[in-house]
């Protein structure tokens, strides 16, 4: 079995009290203190969790950092969601460098956070395939659950509609697009667009998807162990595509 792409350790657990000013969350360690853990998600993080979860903290690498914590999972009835925005990225990234992105095998000359387009957006993973063509992938943390499906967004986003086109003209002028929603949870067995909540940004990801853009619903494997020391260890793989199926 292929090594995970992303390792963290010495992380701890604790019980998360409250989330509040988007980017903060108490959460109550074994000890029974209180700390302040920084999150990165600044989105609604609908269905991610509840108060009294267990979460995994990692400890600020900076000891002269204001916030010593930050939020990277959460367990919901025994599945775990990945909170952690900047870890998508760089789990695409890397499965790119190694070939194993499902459904874009053989990229090469992989970068981040390029700028392309006509918008001036900056793209997440950048490369080129084996025919030499370059390659614009697009990534997106997906956490949003809705009964077996994973959906994106958890609100409106002009943002991604924006994304979307730019990929769109990407394929126009020969080139590979694809759009690859994270699947930042283990609970979940199927994609699609958050119709009811943004139904501009589901109609642009159908018009995408006709014109060419990979649409890449990524099952991603989110494993947390417990080390005999009483720290925890998360990986993230990549498993194969989740099916698109629409509500």
């Amino acid at each position: 079995m292929a090594q995970p792409l992303i390792t963290r350790s010495n992380l701890v657990e604790g019980r998360i009290l409250q989330r509040y000013k988007r980017f903060l969350a108490d959460v109550t360690l074994p000890d029974g203190s209180v700390v302040t853990a920084h999150t990165t998600n600044t989105g609604s993080m609908k269905t991610c969790w509840e108060p009294g979860d267990r979460v995994l903290l990692e400890p600020a690498a900076n000891p002269d950092r204001k916030l010593k914590w930050t939020w990277l999972a959460c367990e919901r009835s025994g599945a775990w969601v990945g909170v952690e925005t900047g870890i998508p990225n760089r789990v695409v990234a890397e499965a790119a460098r190694q070939g194993r992105i499902p459904g874009l095998p053989g990229l090469r000359d992989v970068k981040t956070e390029v700028k392309y387009g006509a918008e001036r957006s900056r793209i997440d993973v950048f490369a080129r395939d084996a025919q030499g063509r370059e390659v614009y992938i697009e990534v997106k943390n997906t956490t949003l659950k809705e009964g077996p499906w994973a959906t994106f967004p958890d609100a409106v986003t002009e943002r991604g509609a924006k994304h979307l086109r730019e990929l769109q003209a990407m394929v126009a002028r020969g080139q590979v697009a694809a759009i690859a929603f994270f699947v930042h949870r283990t609970d979940v067995d199927r994609f699609d667009a958050a119709r009811d909540i943004d139904p501009a940004y589901a109609t642009e990801l159908d018009r995408a998807a006709e014109a060419g853009v990979h649409t890449l619903p990524l099952q991603v494997r989110l494993d947390a162990q417990r080390n005999p020391e009483g720290t925890w260890t998360l990986s993230w793989d990549l498993g194969g595509l989740l099916p698109w199926i629409r509500r």
